[in-house]
């Protein structure tokens, strides 16, 4: 079975307010081994909201909306599937008598308005809100001569999950069939998203049951492989074989294969080769420190290090003589690698990374432009230096050096 997802709210439709509750209804829906196969946004106009959800019974089994069941004048979500179904809203005196005493018991004088939230869809099953005022509804009905389920969920992100996972999902199990969905993601880092792409579509087009998607961000690839069987150990063995596919054809660039953080993985290669880590950023300012000690435990193989912004504190904090900076300037091959050096030296770390570049967007010149930057790791015997220019504005230079800097630290525990 399929599904559409329907976000309901004007805000929705603006840069202030974005639409998370969708995510934790997809996670519960493949769990269940329901496909969602779109998820529409819609503001808070009648005929456009009656007309999407028109929409999503035509073209899907299941038809969930989010938001548009509170007291004012804008929500319109019940009346907007009576419309499209052509059924009758009844006021449900029960409901109504409820949110008097939740009123009451508040000490708030309960206006009238309110009682639209006791608007019922014939033939619906009224689900309570423990943690709102305003209940869903659940309509197991016919539209074009198929069967369809309508559910009807609050907005609010605590009133959604508690109702959907106490009321919705033993109903859905007993309607859904009986399909289980296996997943396994893996991570790539420093590997463009077409140069990704064209090696490993040879190989995954050829899995015509498992559904492949590929995301880019910033120096990171992540694929994501799903296969829906009628039992779990076919699905995962589908997916597990894929996915040692694109592990063999990927190679060195693939760095996890249970969708672990780049940074967990230099932990965990840390910690397994029981060494340390010591850092002295310059263009990044931290932030390859700052994605280290996001990980709980991290303090047992990142030591920390310094944020060595001036040239004057790349030599006071990572020991990196004045007399190079001043040959090579401080964004140099030269420079990198003696801050990877130098820090390792100050703290005792067995590995020692050295960041330096021009992220931007001034400081550039025809000789050193904005997104040269070197990165050097250094375990006191051997120190190894990349140089690397990236494009884009100040924040995604950063994060793309950070990310190869992880990925240099990375390569050398492997």
């Amino acid at each position: 079975m399929n599904c559409e997802i329907i976000a309901v709210g004007s805000e929705l439709l603006t840069p202030y307010r974005q639409d998370t509750n969708s995510l934790f209804l997809t996670d519960r829906l493949l769990q269940l081994g329901v496909n969602v196969t779109f998820k529409t946004i819609v503001g808070d106009r009648l005929i456009n909201l009656a007309n999407a959800i028109r929409v999503a019974l035509g073209r899907t089994d299941i038809v969930i909306t989010m938001g548009g069941l509170g007291p004012t004048e804008d929500d319109l979500t019940r009346q907007a599937v009576a419309e499209a179904l052509s059924i009758r809203l009844r006021r449900n005196p029960d409901i109504v008598g409820a949110l008097y005493a939740r009123f009451a018991a508040r000490r708030i004088q309960m206006t009238d308005n309110n009682a639209r939230q006791a608007d019922v869809l014939d033939g619906s099953v009224i689900l309570d809100n423990g943690r709102g005022s305003a209940p869903g509804q659940w309509l197991d009905t016919v539209y074009g001569e198929h069967r369809k389920l309508v559910i009807l969920l609050p907005g609010p992100p605590t009133e959604l999950k508690a109702m959907f996972d106490e009321q919705c999902m033993d109903r859905l199990r007993g309607v859904v069939p009986k399909r289980t969905i296996a997943m396994r993601t893996l991570k790539a880092a420093m590997i463009g998203e077409s140069h990704a792409d064209a090696r490993i579509a040879p190989i995954y087009t050829k899995y015509k049951d498992v559904d492949t998607t590929i995301l880019a961000h910033t120096g990171d690839i992540t694929l994501n492989l799903i296969c829906s069987k009628g039992d779990q150990e076919t699905a995962q063995a589908r997916v597990d074989e894929l996915a040692e596919k694109i592990e063999e054809e990927l190679e060195e660039f693939i760095y996890s294969a249970q969708a672990e953080s780049l940074e967990q993985i230099v932990l965990y290669y840390l910690g397994m080769h029981a060494s340390t880590l010591a850092v002295a950023e310059s263009c990044t300012g931290g932030l390859v420190a700052q994605r280290l000690t996001s990980i709980s435990g991290s303090s047992r193989s990142f030591v920390g290090g310094a944020v060595v912004y001036s040239d004057a504190l790349k030599t006071l904090f990572a020991g990196v003589p004045a007399s190079v900076i001043e040959a090579n300037g401080a964004v140099s091959k030269e420079v990198a690698g003696a801050l990877a050096e130098g820090i390792r030296n100050k703290t005792s770390a067995t590995l020692g990374l050295g960041v330096t570049g021009i992220a931007g967007p001034s400081g550039g010149s025809e000789e050193k432009p904005v997104g040269l930057v070197y990165v050097a790791v250094s375990d006191g015997k051997q120190t190894d230096v990349v140089e690397r220019r990236f494009g884009g504005d100040r924040e995604h230079i950063r994060a793309w050096t950070s990310q190869l800097a992880l990925d240099l630290v990375r390569r050398r525990l492997k």
